[in-house]
């Protein structure tokens, strides 16, 4: 990968973000930016962005509020600048977050890199293009990197970070890096996948809701039902992994798929399963015992035991019981 300027400041130094674009994924960037105490330029090309902008910010602000704000943070640090190359001017770190449309992310990457400071990373708010198809108009394509966040990005951690082929490694590092300082939960993905990782699982499920709804398998109840009231509870805190390997008692995710991967070639899905040799049994047996580390059976059932009764509980699904 090609060299670029260094970055003007350590991720921890970051005082100002720019957030280009503001509608629902910019303007929740924006709230919580605001609320980890930095100080915040948005520009979005919308006559009427900064009144819609503001009053998001104020609608997610009590929520922010529970959660915990940092030292300072204020949405009187909000600034809404008149012109792209006015937000960008003084920031130390750009997310942009413009509508999924391939050649206008093109043409606004290349803007921004040729508008905002040498060596300053530029981060793609992108829910599918992978940041190789975004980058091919820019001159200084090292520094950008894709920065998918889930909505809304002021309550949910998840951010994924990857580069395209002309990126840097240590703008995808700075980054990682920076999101973590900035209260985000981070995903360093190795390569490159269309739709990243938390949407194409979502979208694998969300395919099959479609199918069962259209061939009158399942209405449109039942299956959200299936989720909040079934394995959802259990993916709020320990994912399918780890959940499968319960499933195989104290012989972990190795007996469960000895014993239960031929069913991998029932219809339970439309998805076509890959087949379950050796090598990918032995990547989920292994994945699944370094996530668990230290932890026994024992331990993983009482975490998840717990879990499952704490989500209840703050769901309003579980009467508080003790005393």
């Amino acid at each position: 990968m090609p060299e670029t300027t260094p970055a003007p400041c350590a991720p921890e130094a970051v005082r100002r973000v720019a957030c280009i674009g503001a509608g629902v994924i910019g303007g929740g960037w924006v709230a919580h930016f605001l609320a980890r105490g930095y100080d915040v330029t948005a520009w979005d090309p919308a006559a009427d962005a900064e009144e819609k902008l503001r009053r998001l910010v104020a609608a997610a602000w009590p929520a922010l509020e529970q959660t915990g704000l940092a030292e300072g943070a204020s949405p009187d640090r909000l600034t809404v600048a008149p012109t792209l190359p006015a937000a960008v001017a003084e920031a130390d770190f750009v997310q942009e977050s413009a509508p999924e449309k391939l050649e206008l992310k093109r043409a606004l990457l290349a803007e921004l890199a040729a508008a905002t400071r040498p060596g300053v990373v530029i981060a793609s708010s992108t829910s599918g293009y992978p940041m190789t198809d975004m980058q091919t108009a820019a001159e200084d394509a090292g520094r950008l990197v894709v920065g998918h966040p889930f909505n809304p990005p002021y309550l949910i951690p998840l951010v994924e970070v990857v580069g395209g082929e002309k990126t840097d490694r240590e703008a995808v590092e700075w980054a990682s890096r920076f999101y973590g300082v900035a209260g985000k939960s981070v995903i360093t993905m190795d390569r490159e996948l269309p739709g990243f990782i938390a949407n194409r699982l979502q979208e694998a499920l969300w395919r099959e809701a479609l199918h069962m709804v259209a061939n009158g398998e399942a209405s449109v109840e039942d299956i959200d039902a299936s989720i909040t009231e079934g394995p959802g509870l259990r993916w709020a805190f320990m994912g399918p992994c780890l959940t499968f390997a319960l499933a195989g008692g104290e012989g972990g995710m190795a007996h469960m798929l000895d014993h239960f991967g031929p069913s991998l070639k029932s219809p339970w899905t439309r998805l076509e399963a890959p087949e379950l040799d050796r090598k990918l049994r032995d990547a989920m047996v292994d994945g699944c015992t370094e996530a668990k580390g230290e932890r026994t059976y024992a331990e993983l059932v009482a975490a998840r035991d717990q879990g499952v009764i704490d989500v209840l509980r703050a769901t309003g699904r579980l009467g508080d019981t003790r005393r």
